[in-house]
């Protein structure tokens, strides 16, 4: 069960909140108060019960000691997400991010809004818990970048990486960020039915660049528990987005996120191959057909003679189909590696595309859902040390 506490001297904004909590799976503790105390452990050791997942603070208390005592949660209980209820939002938000508050609540808010707010927050308690579960050693120098590629458009690539986000979500809730590097067309946003308040090209420039809080303040946050950078709503700002800019961004989600899953534009452009430098695995997506299988094979060639080719790959073979006239084992005999997983061609794929619903959130058991939840298992930690069955042979096309 989730844990809330509110510390406030304003009964109205308790009773708001005590109803708000009344429809979510867990319990609320109030302090009336209108100060602070100068610690965490003055706060924890007068609860009893179920651990704290989430404490509010304010309205009516001194800013400047609620960021203050954030501060110190956020250094001491990394697992408890703090929301400051204040009026001055503008005025506190950067110091209130430096402090690792999770979010920002206005007094006045309504009751839906105030229980949106908490599960947010519990979500972001839940990964933060289970990323300092996690091991250290193995992800040494932070999470791991996936970057979806694909020589040629039109093989799906945005649907597997919105899919593969999702899927993920539910491995590291609040731990996935998605990142739309398809500058100019990019779709993950009608992919996840967003509608972002800033997109990338707000991301590269400003404060975002020196500060990752004010970074994630830049993220859309999705219902399945991820968050998502779009691309610029003008194709024009692409251009003023350099594959340096790229390199640097994918690094600063890397530090702070478990799965940061790139949806890349078609081709080796420049900031492809800034993401290149930047991944460790590489999901890489053909469909069936000659151009896209000849594609991958000219791509695989090109990247091993420059040394871009990540330590982790993984082949996807999407629209599989008897009828093209091609085989699973033609297509690997032309790549020159197997193929890791097959997504068959499927009515409900282009549905969910429109709906803006991914398959792996909606939860339909087609087989194409099957074979993207299959991709989200090769991410899961230790995925490489248990068992798996052998690869099929390949047969060679004269």
């Amino acid at each position: 069960m989730s844990r809330f506490v509110l510390i406030t001297p304003d009964t109205d904004f308790s009773h708001r909140a005590k109803e708000a909590v009344s429809g979510l799976h867990g319990t609320l503790q109030t302090i009336s108060a209108d100060y602070l105390p100068p610690g965490p452990d003055d706060i924890l050791r007068i609860l009893t019960g179920e651990p704290v997942e989430v404490i509010l603070m304010g309205p009516n208390l001194p800013t400047a000691d609620s960021i203050s005592l954030a501060s110190l949660f956020d250094l001491q209980y990394p697992e408890i997400s703090v929301v400051l209820v204040t009026t001055n939002e503008s005025e506190v938000a950067l110091p209130a991010m430096r402090a690792g508050i999770r979010d920002l609540l206005d007094p006045s808010a309504d009751v839906y809004t105030i229980r949106t707010m908490l599960e947010r927050a519990s979500l972001a308690a839940a990964g933060r818990r289970r990323g300092l579960g996690n091991s250290v050693e193995s992800q040494p120098s932070g999470g791991r970048v996936i970057a979806v590629m694909s020589p040629k458009g039109g093989v799906g690539k945005t649907t597997i990486t919105t899919n593969l986000a999702v899927g993920l979500a539910k491995v590291a809730p609040m731990g996935v960020v998605v990142l739309d590097l398809d500058l100019q067309f990019g779709d993950v946003a009608s992919g996840l039915m967003l509608e972002p308040e800033r997109t990338l090209a707000d991301a590269v420039v400003g404060a975002a660049v020196q500060d990752s809080m004010v970074l994630k303040s830049y993220l859309t946050l999705h219902p399945a528990g991820l968050y998502a950078l779009c691309a610029p709503l003008n194709p024009v700002e692409a251009d003023k987005i350099s594959g340096e800019q790229v390199a640097h961004l994918i690094s600063q989600l890397a530090s702070e996120f478990e799965y940061v899953v790139v949806d890349t534009a078609p081709g080796l452009g420049e900031h492809v191959l800034a993401t290149l430098e930047e991944a460790t695995d590489a999901v890489w997506v053909c469909g069936m057909d000659i151009p896209s299988i000849r594609g991958l094979r000219t791509g695989f060639s090109i990247l091993t003679e420059l040394g871009l080719l990540p330590d982790h790959r993984h082949v996807v073979l999407n629209f599989a189909d008897r009828r093209t006239g091609l085989t699973l084992q033609d297509v690997e005999a032309t790549i020159g590696c197997p193929v890791d997983v097959v997504l068959p061609r499927s009515r409900a794929v282009p549905f969910s595309t429109n709906k803006g619903v991914p398959l792996l959130q909606d939860g339909t058991r087609d087989p194409a859902a099957k074979g993207l939840g299959q991709l989200v298992e090769r991410f899961k930690p230790n995925w490489e040390q248990r068992p798996h069955k052998k690869l099929h042979r390949r047969a060679i096309v004269q």
